[in-house]
């Protein structure tokens, strides 16, 4: 068990099981089903994968093709800064260098996967992911790269009854 390999679902970043900084001196490590993220600090809890033993030993994954990284157009990966007021957009993920901010916003649902929706831009930008509604800085939105759902066009502007 000391070899179950675990994968950070906020940056994506593998590692062992008794490299979790959880473990490392934590009273409770042996009750705690929570992992903490090496590279961002990230704690989530642990999924054991049905086919743990399915996987092999560590060189046979160190060793193993990795599947080609599927390739998006150009103008697919946006940031928030580019959404319109209306517009739905998939979270690809959260830049910055920022392991704070990045659990921060991942404790409000705004994690990579994830469906938002842009309900204003001025005088900051307020994104509703799932039944959470969220105000946030430009340099916070310009972090997150989103990617915009296709066919999604902006609200028609009401016309002027005159």
């Amino acid at each position: 068990m000391a070899d179950q390999v675990l994968t950070c679902p906020l940056c994506g970043f593998e590692f062992e099981r008794a490299d979790s900084l959880c473990h490392h001196g934590c009273p409770l490590g042996a009750l705690c089903n929570l992992a903490r993220c090496p590279a961002c600090e990230y704690e989530f809890p642990e999924k054991l994968p049905a086919a743990a033993a399915a996987t092999g030993p560590w060189w046979r994954r160190l060793f193993a093709r990795k599947a080609p990284a599927p390739v998006c157009p150009a103008d697919a990966a946006v940031t928030v800064l580019d959404l319109h007021g209306g517009d739905t957009a998939e979270v690809l993920g959260l830049g910055g260098d920022s392991p704070a901010r990045r659990n921060n916003l991942a404790v409000f649902g705004l994690v990579p996967g994830c469906e938002i929706a842009v309900l204003q831009r001025y005088p900051s930008y307020v994104v509703r992911v799932g039944e959470t509604v969220l105000a946030l800085e430009d340099d916070v939105a310009r972090d997150i790269v989103v990617r915009r759902e296709t066919g999604a066009v902006s609200p028609p502007r009401a016309a002027h009854a005159g």
